[in-house]
C-alpha cells in the first residue's frame, strides 16, 4: 500500500520557517523523483520544487528559490522541504509528490498559514 505522510506544517509569521517532511512507504523510494506541490484558496495546484531519484538535481520554482531548499534521504524513504523567509502568500496546503514515467502518487497535504 503506497503512503506518502506530509508533517511539519502550521501557522508562522511572516519571515518565519518551516520545516515540511514527507515519509513514503509502498514503493521504491529510491526510483521516484520526488516533489512538493502547493494549493492556494481558489487557485491552482502549482510546483514548488522538485529534486531526482538520486537526490542531485534539485528544481525550484522561481518566486521561492533562495527561500526554500527541498532535500531527500533515501535511506530513511523521507523527503523534506525547508521554507525560510515565508511571505503570506505562501500560505497553501503542501503536497508531497513521488513520480516515475506516469505514475503519481500523492499525500494527502498539510497546511501552512503564514500571518502575524
Amino acid at each position: 500500500q503506497v503512503q506518502l505522510v506530509e508533517s511539519g506544517g502550521g501557522l508562522v509569521q511572516p519571515g518565519g520557517s518551516l520545516r515540511l517532511s514527507c515519509a513514503a512507504s509502498g514503493f521504491t523510494f529510491s526510483s521516484y523523483a520526488m516533489s512538493w506541490y502547493r494549493q492556494a484558496p481558489g487557485k491552482e495546484r502549482e510546483l514548488v520544487a522538485r529534486i531526482n531519484s538520486a537526490g542531485n538535481i534539485k528544481n525550484c520554482a522561481e518566486s521561492m528559490k533562495g527561500r526554500f531548499t527541498i532535500s531527500r534521504d533515501n535511506a530513511k524513504n523521507t523527503m523534506a522541504l525547508q521554507m525560510n523567509s515565508l511571505k503570506p502568500e505562501d500560505t497553501a496546503v503542501y503536497y508531497c509528490n513521488a513520480n516515475a514515467r506516469l505514475v503519481n502518487y500523492w499525500g494527502q497535504g498539510t497546511q501552512v498559514t503564514v500571518s502575524s
